[in-house]
């Protein structure tokens, strides 16, 4: 759980827009809301468990043998040609600050499955796509790398989502453990361009934006534009009219639509004008 009082980094929400294939990057880093790794660092990770799964069939076969030549001749089972990591680099990064990575179905995380807003972060994976589902300073937030800013969520939505991720065939992972409250990399020392510091605020903004971003006048913002695949657009609009079924088959049907690109213009405006504010 994260531990002490106050507002951790400020009360600023760290968020990663997606950039190549490096969602798993993204995933762990607003995981644990900060720079914290690299692909590089990633990668190392991957060879590391790589190597171990070599030594344990090596072992396992007596030296030899064809079920080891056919594990030769294969690619990296913990990362892909494209940078798609497997969940144990996940966990191995994580497991470097001390946290576990549970899977929802195990008996062990049943608690989240009824409660899932006491918990403080879930990881969810589907194909070659991770992102992260975390509560900063009390608040819920995607921080799907799709996105151009994390995207509020109340605690209602929060369980609706989550079982209709969990009905498309996402597989999710609950995060438990000490979480870091402060990020201990500055950010001039930061090596990439994808991270940024948000106020709930300017999140909230950029979000908004995204929404209306194209939208014809007097009609309703669609959800494919500025990379929002799920309706968070008017929650509370869909909170007030739908009961629980009419709201998870509205979420349902938005997780059937495809990722278009991220729309980096709104994010980017509200840095500035947060950085101008700043000077």
């Amino acid at each position: 759980m994260e531990g002490g009082e106050g507002a951790s980094n400020g009360g600023m929400l760290y968020h990663e827009v997606q950039e190549s294939k490096l969602c798993a990057v993204h995933c762990v880093n607003t995981v644990l809301q900060g720079p914290f790794f690299s692909e590089i660092d990633l990668a190392a990770l991957a060879s590391d468990l790589d190597s171990k799964e070599r030594q344990m069939m090596l072992e396992g076969a007596g030296g030899g043998g064809d079920d080891l030549l056919r594990f030769d001749s294969e690619e990296s089972h913990n990362v892909s040609m494209g940078g798609d990591f497997s969940i144990q680099v996940l966990q191995k990064a994580l497991e470097v600050w001390d946290l576990q990575v549970i899977p929802l179905d195990c008996p062990v995380a049943e608690p989240a499955q009824i409660d899932p807003e006491l918990e403080n972060a879930f990881i969810c994976h589907l194909q070659d796509h991770w992102f992260c589902i975390r509560k900063v300073n009390g608040e819920w937030y995607n921080f799907d790398s799709l996105y151009a800013a994390p995207q509020h969520l109340s605690k209602f939505y929060l369980a609706a989502y989550l079982d209709t991720l969990k009905g498309s065939e996402w597989s999710i992972f609950l995060v438990r453990g000490n979480f870091p409250r402060e990020c201990p990399i500055a950010a001039s020392e930061t090596s990439n361009n994808y991270g940024q510091w948000l106020s709930p605020e300017d999140a909230e903004r950029i979000t908004k934006s995204c929404n209306l971003v194209q939208a014809p006048r007097g009609t309703a913002p669609s959800q494919q534009q500025c990379a929002n695949p799920s309706p968070l657009y008017g929650e509370a609009e869909i909170l007030s009219d739908c009961d629980d079924e009419d709201l998870k088959a509205a979420i349902a049907a938005s997780l059937m639509e495809p990722y278009p690109p991220v729309a980096n213009s709104a994010s980017s405006e509200a840095v500035a004008s947060q950085n101008n504010t700043q000077n």
